[in-house]
């Protein structure tokens, strides 16, 4: 026979050792594409084009995130880096990369939904979107696009 004492031993420890709801466990950690929101791209990037968060700060100093990139056709980033490896996978359209310290059209290379990539902190390139585009990058934080040539920083621009 079981001592009602351990079996209220038990039950209140349960309760001492089950997690506390946090902010975190409350937030949404799984989407359909429906429940994606998108909002303005930020200042670094050229005017058209959206952002979603799925995850993360990517604006943080450190830490993973998770964001969708929504690019109209025709969309151009100009070259640039990233202080960190920067993994995309194309969930829609069609993004043109190409590599190097100038926009070359000519040396772009396409690759369609399904296509993944990633880039280390070195490389030098540059993307285009032909037809609307989504994309999906995650690393880590910060998620900043350092320019090649300032002028083309649009954060800079007035």
């Amino acid at each position: 026979m079981r001592s009602p004492f351990l079996a209220v031993l038990a039950l209140s420890l349960a309760v001492l050792v089950a997690p506390t709801p946090t902010h975190a466990q409350n937030a949404q950690n799984a989407f359909t594409p429906d429940q994606v929101k998108y909002g303005p791209a930020p200042p670094f990037l050229p005017p058209g084009a959206q952002l979603a968060v799925l995850e993360g700060d990517p604006m943080a100093s450190s830490g993973d995130f998770t964001i969708r990139l929504k690019m109209p056709d025709g969309y151009k980033v100009a070259p640039h880096t990233h202080p960190n490896r920067e993994n995309v996978t194309v969930l829609s359209g069609t993004l043109k990369v190409g590599m190097g310290d100038q926009f070359d059209a000519g040396k772009m290379m396409s690759f369609g939904a399904g296509s993944f990539a990633y880039l280390d902190p070195t490389v030098h390139h540059y993307a285009a979107a032909s037809g609307e585009t989504v994309i999906q990058i995650h690393g880590m934080s910060p998620a900043k696009f350092n320019y090649i040539n300032p002028a083309d920083d649009p954060s800079l621009k007035k």
